[in-house]
């Protein structure tokens, strides 16, 4: 008989061995680096893969689906002739002014909603009401009060982010734990304070993600907003080549419009990772 104690084979007789999942299947936990960069490369070369196979082996009409070498081509064409740079310019100033006062005006707006019940009560009823009002709605309402200038265009991206992202923020600053303000106060700090370093630094993760999920919502609404007699911007540059059929330009406005996005969404995110590392290091 063995009288050496150990302690390991006690603790696995007790203690259920519990059945690991594969590495992809594995529920609100990290995959390794190497999985999830061969992931994303295939989230973007498999649709690019599937587009080439079709264009090229399947009998298709270019006029419905051009290959990925004649957009390609339409890109370069579009370039040296500098008209694309001049409409992702003009797409570009249109979203970031209107996003920008869009979000300067409903971050305040909507932590003063979450924090304030009687603003709340006031505010959420109307913005809820406007929340339901598609934002295109207004553009006969916007030409006959502001013209066919560029304000109609910034107004009306104004108005498809300002209450989706105050009404975000409000739901944001809603669940800030109350005994986290209770401590607040006890320790001294007065109402001000409380909002702007307890309550801010608290729902600032919460704040840069809705900024990042509207934003999104902007690029759709400059599309529209550049049929108002626009001259120059990637939506019009989609509308004219659907006019006349060119759509390997229709693909490259498309195109164009997703890389920004993508790039503003990674920026995003890297702001998230900067500011907010103790958020980050949780997720």
């Amino acid at each position: 008989m063995n009288d050496s104690f150990n302690p390991r084979s006690i603790q696995s007789l007790i203690k259920p061995k519990t059945i690991r999942p594969t590495v992809f299947w594995r529920l609100a936990e990290d995959i390794p680096k190497p999985l999830n960069t061969a992931l994303i490369i295939t989230s973007i070369a498999l649709p690019l893969l599937v587009w080439w196979l079709v264009t090229t082996f399947g009998n298709v009409d270019p006029k419905f689906l051009p290959s990925p070498g004649k957009v390609m081509e339409a890109f370069e064409r579009l370039w040296q002739t500098r008209e694309l740079l001049k409409d992702t310019v003009a797409s570009l100033w249109r979203v970031g002014v209107g996003f920008f006062f869009a979000a300067v005006f409903s971050i305040p707006v909507g932590i003063l909603m979450g924090s304030f019940p009687s603003i709340r009560a006031l505010l959420e009823p109307l913005f809820g009401l406007m929340r339901y009002m598609p934002a295109p709605a207004f553009i006969p309402l916007l030409i006959l009060y502001l013209g066919i200038g560029e304000e109609p265009k910034i107004t009306l991206i104004f108005i498809g982010v300002f209450f989706f992202n105050a009404l975000m923020v409000m739901d944001t600053v809603k669940f800030v734990p109350k005994d986290l303000i209770e401590a607040t106060y006890i320790l001294g700090g007065n109402r001000w304070e409380t909002l702007t370093q307890v309550i801010f630094p608290h729902v600032l993760p919460g704040i840069i993600d809705a900024c990042r999920i509207n934003l999104a919502a902007a690029w759709q609404l400059v599309i529209v907003s550049e049929l108002i007699a626009a001259t120059e911007g990637l939506g019009r540059r989609i509308s004219v080549a659907g006019r006349f059929l060119r759509t390997d330009e229709i693909f490259v406005g498309l195109i164009v419009i997703g890389a920004i996005g993508l790039a503003f969404d990674l920026l995003f995110q890297y702001l998230l990772r900067v500011s907010c590392k103790w958020a980050s290091q949780q997720r």
